[in-house]
């Protein structure tokens, strides 16, 4: 095919469903071995617009436009890969019946070895180390940045001429993006055409060869990614680039406990604690702790042991040895062996928020049923108040009186805060709440997050994050590396004078910045470790 020749293209699009239109006229061409990034805030619809190129729609949309795939096989790496992936089947057998549908012409003889060999290949190339242990997971027994790696080796499995990449890199620590970022660049050197939907600039900047830029539905601006990225005309381009040069936020107060373990008693506290999965040992630690009015950030790649440390606090992973206790008092190891009160105090915010929704009911209900639960408001008290909360979280009232489906991921992950800021917590742990949100939203919600610990109490709160930015915001930091606490301490000094090789590579890693915008997937971004 003629290098010019676009194998994925978008004419005129339009999405109405029930009245509202999720695009207008969106328009974009794939050309081979080039990738083409969809830029914008959450809720601007770059998902509707990458998911019309798999030939799928909203329950109900009338659609107008054209829309034109070369070949059968579109591959799709999704936001949100737990929707994806059968929690009933291990990952092996997932990825073994695709090879095994790839291999039928070779003589019978050979077929085992070659799936077992396009197999590995694909997670190799999809950065999944320790494949034979992978292989034998369930999707829940994986973190979410591995389960979006077992989605990227389906893609490439599948032979796809195009793929639609979704936030690729959300949640994923600053060694992993940079891996997913030459992988998908390596991807394209081989002729397949990447349409990255990503509010991640530095990852645009790494990859893209064009850049299209949506808001409410319709491209603002686009054209080649040097141009757009170095010399935005629109505002609101101009004002996203200027957002992702600027955190949020403020760094954390001092820790009440900085001159010594005894001189205040932890909100919450971890001690001995050894975690397993299936009986296997995956995360250790002797003690760690959080204050009232202060933040303790959670650091770590992917698969570190993050979410399962989280968990543990909120009473969802319960193969454990260890106490957790709230304000010097043991928590019951089960969340559902915890009181109304104790249940309320420890409150926690998935990753992925839309699995932690209720499809059926609208989002405002299912918010505002937190306050009624655990606290016994009035319902009408209770809903006033999730609106209101919803509203300072950037959800205005059309959008939260829609069903989960109706809100992006970015959308429910605010939605989710929103939940657990209603049981008005003593402990609030979130994980990864800002990595599927675009550089305006993050900030807002990051300059939310920096005066909870302030504003709600003496609210102790707990940031679960592989982005060392985020991780500046604490009070305090703790390094997790293959299930082991390798270093903590004040956010300042960690992110300073690290003292472990790890924290090193980590800060290393997390300092590529492309210098020159667009200049495309060619050069991998940055240097640091691999």
């Amino acid at each position: 095919m003629n290098a010019d020749t676009a194998v994925a293209e978008i004419r005129e699009l339009r999405v109405e469903v029930d009245g509202r239109v999720l695009v207008d006229g969106i328009g974009l061409r794939a050309l081979p071995g080039t990738v083409t990034a969809l830029v914008g805030p959450s809720g601007s619809g770059k998902t509707t617009t990458g998911l019309a190129l798999l030939g799928e729609y909203p329950e109900g949309a009338r659609i107008t436009g054209r829309v034109r795939v070369a070949g059968d096989v579109v591959g799709h790496v999704p936001q949100h890969p737990s929707a994806v992936l059968n929690p009933a089947r291990r990952v092996g057998a997932l990825l073994y019946d695709i090879a095994r549908r790839q291999v039928r012409t070779l003589p019978r003889a050979r077929r085992r070895a070659e799936v077992r060999h396009r197999v590995l290949t694909a997670l190799d190339e999809a950065q999944l180390p320790d494949a034979a242990a992978v292989l034998r997971r369930y999707p829940h027994q994986l973190s979410g940045g591995q389960q979006q790696r077992v989605v990227l080796a389906q893609a490439l499995l599948l032979g796809a001429r195009v793929v639609v990449a979704d936030e690729p890199t959300t949640g994923q620590d600053a060694l992993t993006k940079r891996r997913i970022v030459e992988r998908l660049a390596a991807v394209a050197a081989r002729g397949i055409a990447v349409v990255l939907l990503s509010h991640d600039l530095d990852v645009v900047r790494a990859l893209a060869d064009e850049v299209v830029v949506v808001r409410g539905g319709r491209v603002v601006e686009s054209g080649p990614a040097e141009r757009v990225l170095r010399t935005p005309e629109h505002p609101w381009t101009r004002r996203l680039l200027a957002a992702d040069t600027t955190p949020g936020g403020e760094p954390g107060p001092e820790d009440p406990a900085a001159d010594g373990p005894d001189s205040a008693v932890p909100a919450l506290e971890v001690r001995g604690l050894t975690a397993r999965h299936g009986g296997v040992p995956v995360l250790r630690t002797d003690t760690l702790a959080v204050h009232s009015g202060t933040t303790l950030a959670v650091v770590g790649r992917s698969g570190s042991g993050k979410t399962t440390l989280a968990r543990v606090m909120a009473g969802l992973h319960r193969d454990h040895d260890g106490t957790v206790l709230l304000d010097g008092a043991p928590l019951p190891r089960a969340l559902r062996s915890r009181s109304r009160e104790q249940t309320a105090a420890v409150q926690y915010v998935f990753q992925d928020a839309r699995a932690a929704f209720d499809e059926h009911r609208p989002v405002l209900d299912q918010v505002a049923r937190t306050a009624v639960r655990l606290r016994g408001a009035d319902p009408a008290a209770a809903r006033a108040e999730a609106a209101a909360t919803l509203d300072r979280l950037g959800l205005g009232a059309e959008t939260v009186l829609r069903r989960p489906s109706g809100l992006s991921g970015g959308e429910l992950q605010r939605a989710a805060l929103a939940r657990a800021l209603l049981a008005r917590p003593r402990v609030l742990v979130c994980d990864e709440i800002t990595s599927g949100l675009d550089a305006l939203t993050r900030r807002g919600i990051l300059d939310l997050l920096t005066t909870l610990p302030r504003d709600r109490g003496g609210l102790a709160l707990v940031l679960v994050t592989h982005d060392l930015d985020t991780a500046a915001l604490a009070t305090r930091i703790a390094v997790l590396d293959d299930g082991e606490i390798v270093e903590q301490g004040p956010a300042g000094r960690i992110r300073t004078a690290p003292r472990h090789p790890f924290t090193a590579s980590l800060l290393q890693a997390a300092s590529w910045r492309r210098p020159a915008a667009g200049a495309g997937h060619g050069a991998p971004p940055g240097s640091g470790p691999s």
